[in-house]
């Protein structure tokens, strides 16, 4: 392949939400940078809890060994659960950054404190998790939900998006934050928007793992395969892991 090329993996099975996470990764892609945005073939259509991220998980190491036969020089995993990240990190040749973790770095440049607006109620507890895991829990003013499903986003109705926008800017005006991470790859496509409007830096993830990724490769930087992160030890698959060998 010629020039730099990111692979996208939006790990639900949404045709229509990986054709959004691929239109915002591309607006911020450097010249020279190709996106190839993909989905799995089976698993969850929306993820939205343990289970479905647990599903999720095997899509996206699917993905990642077709990216690396390919010879793409990143990978981004476009769920803000980071749905099977280091398991990732381990069989990938080239770096894996999850959106959550990579809005949650930008956020911190920008802002000493910065909030999250996400989709179902129930996956306030992930992003705590994720928080705590990632070391920016004491970032973090406040987390809010538009109590609606991951699929609003993309039934063509705006109530998802207009419930967004309100959650942010209730965010800006109560929280006290600097910034606000939007926690959903089907959110990507709001945030220059709503940067624009409320006057502070609001992040999306898809974006922001884009960004990582072309420093990391403008760096010669990788995943360590050191320690933990080495590939997985060499042992024999059945049934449907098999095709992960």
């Amino acid at each position: 392949m010629n020039g730099r090329v990111i692979q996208v993996i939006n790990p639900n099975t949404s045709l229509a939400m990986t054709e959004t996470i691929g239109a915002a990764a591309r607006r911020v892609a450097a010249i020279g940078t190709e996106i190839i945005a993909v989905c799995p073939s089976q698993g969850a259509p929306s993820i939205e809890g343990h289970f479905d991220e647990a599903i999720a998980a095997i899509g996206v190491l699917e993905q990642i060994k077709q990216g690396k036969t390919q010879g793409v020089d990143g990978h981004v995993i476009a769920c803000f659960g980071d749905p099977g990240l280091l398991a990732a990190r381990e069989l990938a040749s080239a770096p894996v950054i999850g959106i959550a973790e990579a809005a949650m770095h930008m956020a911190t440049l920008v802002a000493t404190r910065f909030s999250i607006v996400t989709t179902l109620p129930r996956t306030l507890i992930i992003a705590r998790h994720l928080l705590q895991r990632y070391g920016f829990e004491h970032h973090c003013a406040a987390l809010h939900a538009i109590d609606l499903p991951v699929l609003a986003l993309e039934d063509g109705q705006g109530l998802a998006q207009q419930k967004v926008r309100e959650l942010c800017i209730q965010s800006m005006h109560k929280d006290g934050s600097g910034a606000i991470v939007l926690g959903c790859g089907g959110m990507a496509d709001l945030a220059m928007e709503l940067t624009q409007e409320l006057g502070i830096p609001v992040i999306d993830g898809v974006s922001a793992a884009i960004k990582l990724l072309e420093s990391l490769a403008a760096l010669g930087l990788t995943t360590s395969k050191r320690g933990d992160l080495d590939y997985p030890l060499a042992k024999p698959l059945t049934g449907i892991f098999s095709q992960l060998q």
